[in-house]
């Protein structure tokens, strides 16, 4: 009898080890993945011209409205342009856009959390009330009103994006702050006379800056978004450079008879949002481990 109740547990353990197994494998198969498209994407943006050779913006109008196939992957648009090479060589100006407006957002919205939690009292109610101000706008619509005042462009269109992603930063990076300015470390320091901003630069931003950069990778995706959006509005770089954004705006008039001008770059760009999100979330986990 005692044996028979032995054998009962290990035998169910048995038989949950190998979905365990699966789920862990499943896990890492799809961070693998978001970690190659991740770099695929990178190195379209840095060497354009080694996945794509061809010319973006000079198209064979015989060749127009040619469906994907082998010599075309991405299939051709109006001009006779391959997609393909107008997307690989758009992801320059895509990404560096994206990159800049989160490096916007993460130094501002950083040194904004910062100095909320290390200062406390008046300093920290009047900048959580202007991050209130900016969480109380749609992101996306408080970009297209700041690169409708700044004028089109990239540059100002990553300037619209970093600046309305900076009130998630500034939250974050208040609440480690805060976090960590109740560890013994730094009572200790406090407690020896070290000075406030030593304190801070040593002790308080080492320990703090982890679940930020975390953040920086989930935000990269919507950057993305935003920052296509703004193309697709045509607040972009002026045609017929390419940009992901504007290379689906191209196709909507087309939709009938060219479906891949629209559908192709869309997932493109929903494939790389998804693995950035995928990386940050892991980031994430990791350093709360």
């Amino acid at each position: 009898m005692v044996d028979a109740i032995d054998e009962r547990p290990r035998a169910l353990i048995g038989l949950r080890r190998p979905n365990f197994r699966w789920d862990l494998l499943r896990r890492n198969a799809f961070l693998l993945l978001s970690g190659a498209v991740a770099l695929l994407a990178l190195g379209w943006a840095l060497f354009p011209s080694v996945f794509a050779s061809g010319d973006p913006l000079t198209g064979i109008p015989v060749q127009k409205f040619r469906s994907p196939s082998a010599q075309h992957w991405f299939g051709t648009d109006n001009l006779g342009r391959d997609l393909y090479t107008r997307m690989v060589h758009g992801a320059g100006l895509s990404l560096t856009a994206t990159l800049s407006a989160v490096a916007i957002a993460l130094i501002a919205g950083s040194i904004l959390g910062l100095l909320s939690g290390a200062a406390g009292g008046v300093v920290d109610t009047v900048i959580m009330r202007f991050v209130d101000v900016l969480l109380s706008i749609p992101a996306l619509l408080l970009a297209l009103a700041l690169v409708t005042a700044l004028g089109f462009g990239t540059r100002n269109v990553a300037i619209a994006v970093g600046i309305s992603l900076i009130a998630n930063f500034a939250r974050v990076m208040r609440s480690e702050v805060l976090r960590v300015r109740q560890s013994p470390f730094v009572e200790a320091a406090h407690a020896s006379g070290v000075r406030w901003y030593t304190v801070l630069a040593r002790h308080v931003l080492p320990n703090a800056y982890q679940p930020v950069l975390a953040l920086a990778a989930v935000e990269f995706g919507m950057a993305v978004l935003s920052v296509s959006a703004l193309s697709f509005l045509g607040y972009g770089a002026k045609p017929p450079t390419p940009e992901w954004g504007s290379l689906i705006s191209e196709g909507r008039n087309f939709l009938a008879t060219a479906w891949w001008m629209t559908t192709l770059p869309g997932l493109v760009i929903v494939a790389v949002v998804l693995s950035a999100q995928r990386l940050g979330r892991a980031a994430g986990r990791r350093g709360q481990a």
